[in-house]
């Protein structure tokens, strides 16, 4: 396929990389003047997208991802698709869907689970809305930057499953973590309350694939000195996203509500935010109950 990228950071770089080897002809841009091997650089998001049959957004945040549409969607070809793989609120996802769709093209919005390690390796997860012929149009790039891609629904769908699951990923480690404290000061050794919780009625991905005690189960970040892994200054980031979800769609969620406030304060008031999400464990190690 003919493909503009644009956003050609820790994510889009190696994902635009994966499209190239594959035999796709890719034209990229990113602001801060990063190119890829084997990728058209061009001097513009407009001028990149001119053509394209699929248009590959990773970008930082909503504003950014509406900011760009309003500058590619005219010059976008009639019939393209565009495939928005960036992390946002489902409010912007939705506003830019129908704002593709005013002007005659497919809108996906497709964030990704994986993390940079995923993007190199080409096995990241998409959570796709949007409509089911656009999905189809995107089925062999997805299948060529990821191993998984889920269709969740409309526009929006993605986001929203997105920052549901990383909800749970947030208040789950929180507990994971601050179980393995409250061992500690019970005398009760972490291997054997691993060996307990993995196999019970605790069990979790946090516990059982991505442990935050260091010598504990899989290798994790906690045993790199907890060097990211997926950075507490992202998971804040998913966590206000699932708060303004739930303010907008009016939905109660005071677990998601506490976790967003305690990784606010890991990130900004602790300086933590460099530091892998697990990193919480030696946090809570050196607190009491106060």
């Amino acid at each position: 396929m003919n493909i503009a990228f644009i956003g050609l950071g820790n994510m889009g770089a190696p994902m635009a990389a994966n499209l190239v080897k594959a035999g796709h002809a890719v034209t990229g841009f990113d602001v801060a003047g990063v190119t890829v091997d084997g990728a058209c650089p061009a001097a513009s998001a407009r001028e990149a997208v001119a053509g394209a049959e699929v248009v590959i957004t990773m970008l930082p945040n909503g504003d950014i991802l509406r900011a760009v549409a309003s500058e590619i969607i005219p010059a976008m070809a009639p019939g393209a698709v565009l495939l928005d793989c960036s992390t946002v609120d489902v409010d912007s996802a939705r506003a830019v869907a129908a704002q593709a769709e005013a002007a005659g093209l497919s809108a996906l919005d497709a964030p990704v689970s994986g993390g940079v390690g995923g993007a190199t390796a080409g096995t990241l997860t998409f959570m796709v809305g949007g409509p089911e012929a656009a999905f189809a149009t995107a089925k062999p790039l997805f299948e060529v930057m990821g191993q998984k891609a889920v269709h969740c629904g409309p526009a929006g769908n993605g986001q929203a499953a997105k920052i549901c699951n990383n909800m749970i990923l947030g208040v789950t480690m929180i507990a994971t973590c601050e179980a393995f404290a409250l061992a500690d000061k019970l005398g009760l050794d972490r291997q054997a309350m691993f060996d307990v919780v993995s196999t019970s009625s605790g069990y979790s991905w946090t516990m059982n694939a991505y442990c935050p005690a260091p010598g504990v189960g899989p290798k994790s970040p906690s045993d790199n000195g907890y060097q990211p892994g997926f950075a507490a200054a992202l998971m804040l980031k998913d966590l206000r996203l699932s708060q303004q979800a739930a303010e907008s769609a009016d939905a109660d969620t005071p677990m998601g509500e506490l976790a967003a406030e305690l990784y606010r304060r890991f990130v900004e008031d602790e300086g933590q935010g460099g530091k892998d999400f697990s990193a919480m464990l030696p946090r809570f190690e050196g607190r009491g109950r106060g």
